[in-house]
């Protein structure tokens, strides 16, 4: 039996720090585990320009506690006024990514775009520069039910975006379906995808049976036991090169939770590394857990791996109930809950 593991220290390519007091509360939560972190853009206002993109890293570092050798990629918000130019300026000042939020889609998205095929010369930009596109993988319809959003946005959206312009560097975020991991297994190397601990960690029933549990509430939603099957065998399976870390981290207030119409978002950097040595421990896959955490991602986004590693020890931990946040009080991912693994910090 596995007791103890010695990684490559990990990244986080998918995490929300907000700003202000809730990016100081957060950031060193992903920085004593994590050697780097793309930054989402769903501020408010959203970070749709160069300018701001550097602002706010700059914001970012400040937070990152003394000793913690931190460093946050950023990316731009795609919105229906994105231009060529911002293309070209975002490769030159080192912006990774751009993020595609449908309108609507999720926490701070009013911004998102219409009609993806209205930017077709923006996306052939971001071939040419080398400039990622991430997406936020639902359609946003109406009459489209939620737990279905994912599987439409492949046929209607993402299918003939990649036919249309095919040397386009795409990340499927928080994939959680079936047809999401088949898609990504049998395409070409252009297409991969990051997976959330909740996902590979839970589905909708632990959300919803024996009561609604606001905390496991994100976007896109919790599936089925057969779709959390399907992604951990994706994670460990033969295309595992495709795949890689991606938190999603989101913090949210308790009381924006805890309400009538509670926020999505799962906070799980407190505790990631071990939330996700737990999934691929029920996999039998831990050999698989640094290519995972700290080589697929970094290879595709073109980065050197990290060269410090990282310590995970086969012990509980508790999760604590909360943390403090603001003026509030944030919900871990498992809060309250005994955890198998235990991060220990940097090797010798």
């Amino acid at each position: 039996m596995t007791e103890r593991l010695t990684l490559l220290q990990p990244d986080d390519f998918h995490v929300h720090f907000r700003n202000g007091d809730a990016l100081k509360a957060v950031v060193p939560h992903t920085a004593r585990q994590m050697a780097r972190a793309l930054v989402m853009p769903n501020l408010k206002p959203p970070v749709t320009q160069v300018a701001q993109a550097l602002a706010y890293r700059d914001e970012i570092l400040a937070a990152v506690p003394q000793g913690l050798d931190f460093t946050p990629l950023m990316s731009l918000y795609l919105t229906d006024k994105t231009d060529v130019a911002t293309v070209k300026e975002a490769k030159a000042a080192g912006i990774v990514a751009f993020k595609l939020y449908p309108a609507g889609a999720t926490t701070n998205s009013d911004s998102g775009v219409t009609d993806l095929f209205a930017l077709l010369p923006v996306l052939e930009a971001m071939a040419q520069e080398g400039v990622l596109l991430l997406v936020h993988g639902e359609v946003t319809h109406s009459d489209v039910d939620i737990f279905d959003r994912e599987a439409v946005f492949i046929d209607e959206v993402l299918l003939p975006i990649m036919a249309k312009v095919p040397t386009l560097k795409i990340v499927f975020e928080h994939i959680t379906t079936a047809e999401a991991a088949k898609l990504v297994q049998e395409s070409g190397e252009n297409l991969v995808a990051t997976v959330t601990p909740q996902h590979l960690l839970h589905n909708r029933n632990d959300m919803l049976v024996g009561g609604v549990r606001p905390h496991l509430y994100c976007l896109p939603i919790l599936k089925r036991r057969s779709h959390q099957e399907a992604l951990l065998a994706a994670v460990s399976g033969d295309k595992s090169h495709k795949f890689f870390l991606g938190t999603d981290s989101a913090p949210h207030e308790q009381g924006t939770k805890e309400c009538a119409c509670g926020c999505a978002g799962v906070f799980s950097a407190l505790t990631a590394m071990e939330l996700y040595a737990e999934a691929f421990e029920s996999v039998n896959a831990l050999d698989k857990l640094e290519a995972f955490a700290s080589q697929n991602g970094a290879r595709f986004y073109g980065l050197p791996e990290n060269s410090r590693r990282i310590v995970l020890e086969k012990r509980p931990q508790a999760v604590p109930e909360y943390v403090d946040y603001v003026t509030g009080r944030l919900i871990p991912m498992r809060a309250g809950e005994s955890l198998t693994w235990s991060f220990a910090g940097f090797a010798d």
